[in-house]
């Protein structure tokens, strides 16, 4: 897509974010896992407590799915969590509420994983103010195009200290490729096949390939790759080509069937890592 002159003026004079804790865990450490959940999954009232027994275990940043009725890069396992957290009663105003508090004891990066439409009902100044104020380090918004983002929303994200993941896939050209790492300010989400998310067993020749080509481009940004990774193997072989890994579906579907979640949480770490 060949971008206006008004994207043009703003990468012209766009500033750099100061430096977060996502920031200073890329500098500081290498093969990195962080975990998504689904906020106010199983019960409305785990959040905290899920993440929590992840930084007691040892992780490195976690991503908190914001339910949504529509949530279109994700598949059944997280689609089904999503759901049920939202007849649960989670909603934007009460994980804010829940999190209040967080950074009295969570000290590792927090990430939010959603949808536009949402944000966008919420108010999208109200929204990345409170991530700021929550110590909401960065978000990871599949459906909001980069350009938009560019000429509406990287001063509010700026000024607030808030870093804009952007999402790479096999097929995303070069020069895009290329033109997302030059305004990252964290990490690339690298999505690992075309599909949607799902635990997958073992990485395909196809997806070594793959990465091996994003790893040849010498990108400036750290790159974190998500979507089918599952288990240890899954995890350092993707370490091979990338600073570090997010598991999701497999984890999610852990919660579901748990019934001590502090022991099986750290249980199921120990084994990934």
């Amino acid at each position: 897509m060949i971008m206006n002159n008004n994207i043009n003026n703003a990468l012209k004079g766009q500033k750099q974010i100061t430096m977060n804790r996502l920031n200073k865990l890329f500098q500081e450490k290498k093969d990195l896992l962080s975990i998504y959940f689904t906020a106010g999954y199983p019960q409305l009232n785990d959040t905290m407590t899920v993440l929590t027994a992840l930084q007691d275990a040892g992780i490195d940043f976690v991503e908190i799915g914001l339910p949504f009725s529509d949530p279109l890069a994700d598949g059944p396992v997280i689609q089904q969590s999503s759901n049920l957290a939202l007849k649960n009663g989670m909603s934007l105003n009460r994980i804010f509420e829940q999190l209040g508090d967080m950074r009295k004891t969570i000290t590792m990066p927090v990430t939010f994983m959603g949808y536009i439409n949402p944000v966008l009902k919420f108010g999208i100044e109200k929204f990345v103010k409170l991530c700021a104020k929550t110590g909401i380090d960065g978000l990871i918004i599949p459906d909001l195009p980069f350009e938009i983002y560019i000429e509406k929303y990287k001063e509010l994200f700026d000024d607030n200290g808030i870093s804009n993941i952007f999402l790479i896939t096999p097929q995303t050209p070069e020069e895009r490729v290329r033109m997302l790492d030059e305004n990252s300010s964290s990490f690339l989400y690298m999505v690992s096949s075309a599909a949607v998310t799902g635990a997958k067993k073992g990485i395909s020749e196809v997806q070594t390939d793959y990465f091996r080509r994003i790893k040849d481009m010498k990108l400036k940004t750290p790159k974190v790759v998500g979507f089918g990774i599952s288990d240890r193997e899954s995890y350092q072989r993707v370490c091979n080509y990338s600073e570090g890994a997010i598991i999701g579906s497999a984890f999610v579907k852990m919660l579901g069937q748990s019934q001590n979640l502090k022991s099986d949480i750290k249980e199921f770490i120990a084994t990934i890592k």
